[in-house]
């Protein structure tokens, strides 16, 4: 029943793009700027626009999300009095969006989190390109996007669309901004009393976590951030710090999933599960409980994937405790491989887009023009100067003393006030070094990655499309492959362990998996295009 009503619903899409690219281009013909301002490539058009009267912008969010009203924190009242606009936030998901689209009643600003869906691979046909949008409002616009994520959200019509937030490039792996957000962790205090052993061998990991048993009884020896319906930090995470091939030397997929290294190490970790130093709870555990534990710190090493997100966690725990989580290095490749850990890519994580409705594209295209500056991004990113932060003596971004107590004593009260961070739908890290170092509970796990980042930009979005023969397999592959990994690591001897790879190699036989790596290949051929 799933299957047949995901194949209506994409058929309603095509239906409604269709419906919708017919529709005459009203933003980018029918609007008009001349009484408002002259166009200026030296200068943004907001600082231009002599309109009085307030613009209120429709922005419609295709997710579950709740925004803070606009306006009321010290962040967007900034945009608010800069723009002279006003903003409504609305939120829904696909079935609402292909409702709009067919119904050709868009809002000002769509926002997608999938650069892959119909939505934003037809986005020709219901939104104004960015292109055309800077040409007629705002050509300031094109000298502050990145060049490098602009060519990326490119269509096959030469123009780009949507334009993203948390956009990674090359150059961006290589500044040093960007924290490694996957680690493995280990209380300082187990860690010093046991030696600080070695834990990067197979051999050496299984010891290590009997000693622990042995020595901690209270404690789980291993933990990991949450599984749900995934196989959480066990597969594309795992593989990272093994340094495990992203293609082959022909540049063709690498099926990374069955890398002998890879499977080693899930082996390693099925042995540490059969000796009774992983709790099955693990795999069962909500992202609260998780976090409960961590904050007291029932796990004396953990594999965490989205570090970032633990922060609050750890900064209970060793407030609690009086010793810390720390980054070591964990699981490693046994034939010298180094780590290519990822992060963000090239894709980002939202992308914004302006539709053929936007009562007033002029506004609008101002709005990205001026979050995608760098002083939106200061703005957005750390408040406003001399109300949430001032320079140091070294030009460095340094938070009021009464904002950071605030945060600390009332996370709630800090994020309704100031809204710093909060409206992040064009952020990126590139303003992290703008700020003072300050120590906090992730600053040594985030020490630990400098250097060990790698772009996976070649591999990203290179699922067969929706709708295919191949894309019904690759699905149905990448649910048997997370169940597979769980069972995996829970086989209860090694002879169920090669039984179910061997299982799961059948499956791939099954649906066709040769057919699937050709498009994969091809994929990856044009992102290196893209990237030049």
């Amino acid at each position: 029943m799933k299957k047949l009503f995901g194949s209506l619903l994409a058929v309603t899409v095509m239906f409604g793009l269709a419906a919708c690219g017919g529709k005459e281009e009203k933003a980018a013909d029918d609007f008009s700027i001349k009484d408002r301002y002259t166009l200026d490539k030296t200068t943004p058009a907001w600082k231009l626009d002599k309109k009085e009267e307030t613009t209120k912008i429709k922005w419609y969010i295709n997710s579950d999300w709740t925004s803070l009203p606009f306006g009321e924190d010290v962040t967007t009242a900034q945009i608010k009095k800069d723009l002279n606009i006003d903003i409504e936030f609305i939120s829904g998901d696909d079935t609402k969006l292909n409702a709009m689209i067919s119904g050709g009643d868009m809002p000002d600003i769509v926002t997608l989190t999938n650069m892959t869906g119909q939505a934003a691979k037809k986005a020709d046909a219901w939104a104004v390109s960015l292109n055309d949008l800077a040409e007629k409002y705002d050509p300031y616009l094109m000298s502050v996007v990145n060049k490098d994520t602009f060519k990326w959200y490119e269509l096959d019509n030469g123009k780009t669309y949507g334009y993203p937030n948390y956009s990674n490039t090359k150059a961006d792996y290589e500044s040093g901004n960007i924290p490694v957000n996957d680690n493995f962790v280990i209380r300082e205090d187990v860690y010093n009393a046991l030696g600080k052993p070695d834990v990067s061998t197979p051999e050496n990991f299984v010891k290590v976590m009997k000693e622990i048993q042995e020595k901690y009884p209270e404690y789980t020896p291993m933990g990991f951030t949450t599984i749900g319906e995934t196989s959480g930090p066990f597969l594309d995470k795992l593989q990272d710090f093994l340094g495990v091939p992203l293609e082959n030397e022909d540049g063709s997929y690498y099926d990374r999933n069955l890398d002998e290294e890879y499977l080693g190490w899930l082996k390693t970790i099925n042995q540490v599960y059969r000796d009774g130093n992983i709790s099955d709870d693990s795999f069962t555990d909500d992202g609260a409980t998780f976090d409960e534990k961590v904050k007291q710190g029932n796990y004396a090493t953990m594999l965490v994937a989205g570090t970032s997100g633990q922060g609050g966690n750890f900064t209970e725990f060793t407030k609690n405790s009086g010793t810390k989580y720390i980054a070591i290095d964990g699981p490693t490749s046994t034939s010298g491989r180094k780590p290519t850990l990822n992060q963000t890519g090239i894709s980002g994580w939202l992308s914004n887009y302006i539709t053929k409705d936007a009562k007033d594209p002029a506004k609008v295209t101002q709005l990205f023009t001026y979050l995608i500056d760098e002083p939106g991004q200061i703005l957005t990113k750390y408040g406003v100067e001399g109300v949430t932060y001032d320079y140091n003596n070294e030009g460095k971004i340094d938070y009021l003393d009464e904002v950071k107590e605030l945060e600390k004593t009332d996370n709630d009260a800090y994020n309704k006030k100031y809204g710093i961070s909060r409206f992040l739908y064009f952020n990126n890290d590139r303003v992290n070094a703008l700020k003072v170092k300050q120590e906090s509970a992730l600053t040594q796990i985030q020490e630990w990655g400098k250097g060990k980042l790698v772009p996976h930009f070649v591999i990203e979005n290179i699922n067969p499309d929706a709708g295919t023969a191949e894309a019904r397999s690759n699905e149905a592959i990448e649910t048997k492959l997370n169940t597979t990994i769980i069972s995996l690591i829970r086989s209860k001897d090694e002879k169920t362990f090669d039984a179910t790879v061997d299982e799961f190699k059948d499956f791939l036989k099954q649906n066709k998996w040769e057919d699937i790596k050709e498009v994969k290949s091809e994929k990856m051929k044009e992102n290196r295009e893209k990237l030049n």
